[in-house]
């Protein structure tokens, strides 16, 4: 039944008079559900103050205004590229199975037919240029200029839109959304709710290939007191608590729209519920990461690691943004404790290999995202899947270890093997070809002399003292 009809008989049969609240009715629920987006989109866009500082924080005090120069640049190229192509190949309508074909340049935005105002292309920027963000951290230190404007207008615009329109477009051939009549994966789809995989095992991946084939730092794996080192975790801390805050936007804003009831009008239970249910998973599963971290390297190295349990508590919350959404609050908190030992080993394992990623993204996004794919498939509860997706016929599968059979399972083990091989078909061979045309490292003597005097206008902190007022070297990190 419409609103109008149902609302005409307790209005005395007043047609007019029900067309009309009815019209004002849905007029305030998208105004409420733009909002809600809209907000969630500046949450998210704040998290590049995270990465700004986050990233400053951790490289050598010689490259600060290079990587905090690179995270507005990823901002900047980032919207040109997804407002040109990246919105159109992610979610234009109608579509194909792998790409989406409308909406370049955003025409025809606003579209009712797809549901989609100005708030969506917001919002979804905001996750492509986190996803550039992410391969910045792993390429800091040594890479030339141009090389971050040709892969962030890469991977922004291309490599990213179209792996997220396979899971988040209603068209795409993992959605959840995909009819079961139009040959939906193992008759599920894959649930990675807010990006575990569509974003931070892109970015991870995307990172791991640039650091790989750029080689590590000058010094990295020499001596010991030559090593280079974080020069401030004050900002570390700081860039840590703004992606906290950032994703309240990002997994709970996910839901796109918050006027949403579950079941009859008028239930104190609805999408509303669901949100608040949300940032709660989120925020167990970064404590209890961050807190495994802190106890797991206190054994390791016998002592009380800031920058440890930063990285943990962040690796937590990439892990859980799969599944944040379907899981208890409980199965959030056993997804932090085992993300925290995903990032621990990865670390050991790129020690190991001499592999270098200033920021740890390639294993704390990398690593810790497959993880989240892959703990969702076991713990996403049958109640969630419904409410969240929608209940089709058949049922739909859930979780192995929540009873739901292992269709769900076998989805999400595709789905981590197809977002590795697809970023590394596509950003592999990119890094490789700046390599060889050499856009890719800067030259040795500028990379130990440092890249802000080198190739900006000088140091972030004056050049006689450093932050904290003292004597300083320049290159004794």
């Amino acid at each position: 039944m419409s609103c109008s009809s149902e609302l005409a008989p307790l209005l005395g049969n007043l047609t007019g008079a029900a067309d009309y609240l009815c019209n004002k009715l849905t007029d305030t629920n998208f105004a409420v559900n733009n909002t809600y987006l809209l907000f969630s989109a500046y949450l998210v866009f704040a998290m590049q103050i995270g990465f700004a500082m986050l990233c400053a924080g951790a490289v050598q005090r010689k490259n600060a205004i290079n990587v905090m120069l690179t995270n507005v640049l990823d901002a900047a190229t980032g919207a040109i590229s997804y407002y040109l192509f990246g919105f159109a190949f992610a979610f234009g309508q109608p579509s194909n199975a792998f790409v989406g074909k409308f909406f370049y340049a955003l025409k025809d935005i606003p579209s009712p037919n797809a549901g989609f105002d100005y708030a969506n292309f917001l919002y979804q920027w905001a996750f492509a240029i986190a996803v550039a963000g992410i391969t910045s951290g792993s390429i800091a230190e040594r890479t030339r200029f141009t090389a971050y404007i040709i892969y962030s207008f890469f991977l922004t615009g291309f490599v990213y839109p179209v792996l997220s329109h396979w899971y988040w477009s209603p068209d795409g051939w993992a959605s959840p959304s995909r009819s079961l009549d139009n040959h939906l994966l193992f008759g599920t789809g894959v649930i990675d709710f807010a990006g575990s995989g569509v974003v931070h095992m892109v970015g991870g991946v995307a990172g791991f290939w640039g650091a790989f084939i750029e080689g590590p730092r000058i010094g990295r794996f020499g001596d010991e007191r030559g090593r280079p080192r974080a020069h401030d975790k004050t900002l570390l801390v700081l860039g840590t608590f703004m992606l906290w805050f950032g994703w309240y936007g990002f997994n709970p804003g996910s839901f796109i729209v918050i006027n949403k009831a579950y079941g009859a009008s008028g239930a104190f239970y609805g999408q509303w519920s669901a949100i608040g249910r949300t940032a709660v998973t989120t925020t167990l599963a970064g404590s209890a990461a961050g807190l495994t971290t802190l106890l797991m390297k206190k054994i390791q190295t016998g002592k009380w690691g800031l920058a440890d349990v930063c990285n943990g508590v962040l690796g937590g919350f990439a892990a859980i943004t799969s599944g944040c959404s379907v899981v208890d609050p409980w199965a959030a908190i056993i997804c932090g404790i085992i993300s925290a030992n995903v990032l621990i080993g990865f670390n050991m394992l790129a020690e190991k290999f001499q592999y270098d990623d200033p920021l740890e993204a390639a294993q704390l996004h990398g690593g810790c995202g497959a993880w989240g794919i892959f703990f969702t498939s076991l713990f996403a509860k049958k109640e969630f899947v419904n409410e969240v997706f929608g209940e089709r016929r058949g049922g739909r599968p859930y979780g192995l270890l929540m009873g739901g059979g292992g269709k769900l399972f076998g989805a999400h083990l595709v789905a981590i093997l197809v977002n590795i091989m697809w970023v590394s078909v596509t950003m592999g061979p990119l890094f490789l070809l700046l390599q060889k045309l050499g856009l890719l490292r800067i030259p040795r003597e500028k990379e130990i002399a440092g890249m802000d005097i080198s190739y900006h206008e000088g140091t972030v902190y004056h050049p006689e003292t450093n932050h904290e007022g003292n004597q300083h070297e320049d290159n004794q990190f």
